[in-house]
């Protein structure tokens, strides 16, 4: 399996055990929507770790998947996401961590409760009835924790789309 950043830099090496993890998925080619994140000592996510992870980092990296935009040939943007999703469970069931499948859940204001509760960054939401359409949409939408507001303020300030 190749990982690539955003960007379309190619970070394979650099993250090995995703990658690894990644080819024993059943597919020829797969383009997935995912966050790769690396986790401290305590099991919250570290930013900064992430970014200068080294193959021998003690940081476990863990590539949280939500959203399938490309299976083999199929291009899979353009079903609903609750079809893309059901595709992608199948896709990652039986496939032991680095790589796990983000859940959906119903309660966005219990939701947002707990990511403050955990000290997170906040939450991604996008409606189960949409295809997916790259850039900013209405239909997909990232609400910060006040408490990460709060601590990040000058980057936020640099960042203003992020909300």
């Amino acid at each position: 399996m190749r990982l690539y950043t955003k960007n379309g830099h190619d970070v394979t090496k650099r993250f090995r055990t995703i990658a690894a993890a990644g080819s024993s998925l059943r597919c020829k080619t797969v383009i997935l929507d995912s966050e790769l994140v690396a986790d401290d000592e305590h099991g919250s996510s570290d930013f900064t770790a992430l970014h200068a992870h080294r193959p021998a980092s003690k940081h476990a990296l863990t590539l949280w998947v939500f959203d399938l935009l490309h299976l083999n040939s199929d291009d899979m943007r353009i079903p609903v996401l609750d079809e893309r999703r059901d595709k992608l469970a199948r896709l990652v069931k039986g496939i032991l961590p680095p790589i796990l499948l983000s859940e959906s859940f119903d309660d966005p204001t219990g939701l947002l409760k707990a990511a403050t509760d955990l000290g997170l960054e906040g939450i991604v939401s996008k409606r189960l009835d949409f295809a997916h359409r790259s850039g900013s949409r209405p239909e997909w939408v990232k609400v910060k924790t006040a408490a990460w507001v709060a601590a990040n303020g000058k980057r936020f300030k640099l960042f203003p789309k992020a909300r």
